[in-house]
């Protein structure tokens, strides 16, 4: 996977390539966060492939996914009857990945008695494998990913801080689909052509309709969730027009992320929003597209709280602005800039579009 095949354009999207690009060249650890499904190992894969390791091995470990019992010999290798049923020597990720670079995924479930351990190696570049004392040097480049909150987690003495400064030299925070405008169709193509040709189909169109449903729903389980998507729909199609269940989108709603009526209609108008560059009025705004008159859809956004200090000028926002950075007024029209002291200041400069 190289820094050239990831998929993105949109302005949050080109900062993790520049940042993918500054330290891909050096050998700094990198803690790659982000939600489930963003696509943290692609991003350690492109990095690994864009430094000067690429010819080197690079090795990956699901923290969570390995009992803890099992996991430090995972990680550091066993001599013969270290334990019950170690009956040969074993190498671990460490080792294997000598020269190269190790993937610790999900490093915020690493029990909190292999940390100390897994802190000494990272220092000192030397492994013990278990049921020895003899040190193995290695020279590994170490990339950690999490969709947790490490720093609450050091704060609440769930994951040591120690480690977490070492692994935190180079942090990477991957953005949520959701606030990647801009990039859904760029993957659904990318999605329908490799899952097409895989399959022997020749899928030529996306209808507007199936796009807009694609680019409107939040994909809580981000990339994932969407190559998945478009696989199955691709399975259905059975001509050049793709065809998926746009229904299933409405099925896989978390009732927990809705939870009222004002949570849904508020989604709902970002995600217009979103789609309309953050243009409220106008033939082609959001109060049109909502079948609303502009001064109800101002009026309900700031009923919705989507209300804060912007600094844009004009009522077309620029594209890397969200929703949220609109503020209604009382009358006709909205504020689209706020200067001076933050809210409750005494001194504000307003001004309004109408």
């Amino acid at each position: 996977m190289a820094i050239s095949d990831l998929i993105g354009s949109s302005p949050e999207f080109r900062g993790v390539l520049d940042e993918i690009n500054m330290v891909a060249p050096v050998d700094s650890a990198v803690l790659v966060r982000g939600e489930t499904g963003t696509g943290k190992e692609v991003v350690a894969r492109a990095i690994h492939n864009a430094g000067p390791r690429r010819k080197q091995p690079f090795v990956a470990i699901n923290c969570a996914a390995i009992p803890a019992a099992l996991l430090e010999s995972e990680l550091f290798g066993h001599e013969r009857g270290a334990f019950t049923g170690a009956v040969a020597p074993r190498e671990g990720r460490f080792q294997a990945a000598d020269r190269g670079t190790l993937f610790l995924d999900e490093i915020g479930d690493l029990p909190l008695e292999l940390q100390p351990k897994l802190l000494r190696v990272l220092q000192e570049q030397q492994v013990e494998r278990l049921g020895s004392s003899r040190t193995i040097p290695v020279n590994v480049r170490v990339i950690a990913a999490t969709n947790q909150d490490l720093w609450g987690m050091v704060r609440e003495k769930k994951f040591r801080a120690d480690l977490y400064y070492r692994l935190n030299v180079f942090p990477i925070n991957l953005p949520p689909l959701r606030e990647r405008d801009g990039d859904i169709p760029l993957l659904v193509n990318h999605f329908v052509r490799k899952f097409a040709e895989r399959q022997g189909k020749s899928i030529e169109c996306i209808p507007e309709d199936v796009m807009e449903a694609l680019e409107s729903h939040d994909w809580q389980g981000n990339i994932r969730e969407l190559q998945n998507f478009i696989e199955r729909a691709v399975i259905m199609t059975t001509g050049p027009v793709l065809r998926p269940r746009l229904t299933e989108l409405q099925m896989q709603t978390d009732p927990a992320e809705v939870r009222t009526l004002a949570d849904a209609e508020r989604a709902h108008i970002v995600a217009t929003l979103r789609k309309t560059h953050g243009v409220v009025g106008g033939r082609d705004g959001a109060a049109v597209r909502l079948g609303l008159p502009r001064t109800s859809l101002i009026a309900r956004m700031h009923r919705l709280g989507l209300a804060k200090s912007s600094g844009a000028k004009n009522e077309t926002l620029p594209d890397e602005r969200s929703a949220e950075d609109w503020v209604p007024d009382s009358a006709d029209g909205y504020l689209v800039s706020a200067a001076g002291a933050g809210y409750g200041g005494s001194h504000r400069e307003y001004t309004y579009a109408r």
